[in-house]
């Protein structure tokens, strides 16, 4: 007998509509084919931004640990962060 798959959401935070939709799919296709398609279901997301969304709804520390890690690697610093979001929520850069 296989071991029930045991996959929750553990941070619900900022989460939209469309993010609780792909989280049900991912939920349901782990039910039918067991948590070895869970990636295989995040990368079928159609945004890089949803995917990450979702995978950080399941596992915020990885996901976390995952992104310093990328950035690290390509020279991105906190605030390089702040600035582009700054950048982004300027009114200059909403015209």
């Amino acid at each position: 007998m296989t071991k029930p798959l045991d996959l929750k959401v553990v941070d619900t935070s900022g989460l939209t509509d469309a993010d609780w939709s792909a989280i049900n799919r991912v939920m349901c296709a782990c039910e039918l084919g067991g948590f070895e398609v869970f990636w295989d279901e995040i990368d079928k997301l159609m945004y890089p931004a949803l995917r990450i969304r979702v995978a950080m709804a399941f596992f915020p520390d990885l996901v976390s640990e995952a992104l310093k890690d990328e950035m690290a690697q390509q020279g991105t610093t906190r605030e390089d962060l702040k600035v582009l979001l700054r950048r982004l929520e300027s009114p200059v850069a909403n015209q």
